[in-house]
């Protein structure tokens, strides 16, 4: 099946838009939670940097979210499931890891294992 340039162009839009519209409506890692409690306390909000504290007890995850750019610093390991656009796996995150991210993809996590995990997210303007 050949598409004329036009339709192929039109499906192309329509898909840039439907993913732009996920982006804007998932909140970030501070205003997204896990079953209507907070996970993530604010620090520090001013025009260089905004950093988050995050608390994951056990069997506590973080709703889907998207982040800016940031860097996450892990004070307290523990081993997650996290789903993404690219699937679902499990990853134990040591204590002293860190992870830098400069794209804005969604993921959701779940605490699995048996330990509180505590990151310090760094996210710079």
């Amino acid at each position: 099946m050949t598409l004329k340039p036009l339709t192929f162009l039109l499906i192309i839009a329509v898909l840039f838009i439907n993913s732009c519209k996920e982006k804007q409506t998932l909140p970030g890692p501070a205003e997204a939670g896990w079953k209507g409690k907070v996970i993530c306390e604010v620090l520090e909000d001013n025009e260089n940097l905004r950093s988050l504290k995050c608390t994951f007890p056990p069997g506590v995850g973080h709703e889907k979210h998207i982040h800016p750019t940031h860097i996450i610093y892990t004070l307290k390991g523990s081993t997650f499931r996290i789903t993404s656009a690219t699937g679902t796996r499990e990853v134990h995150v040591k204590t002293g890891s860190y992870y830098y991210n400069d794209h804005d993809n969604w993921h959701e996590v779940l605490n699995i294992g048996d330990s509180t995990a505590v990151f310090l997210i760094m996210e710079p303007k």
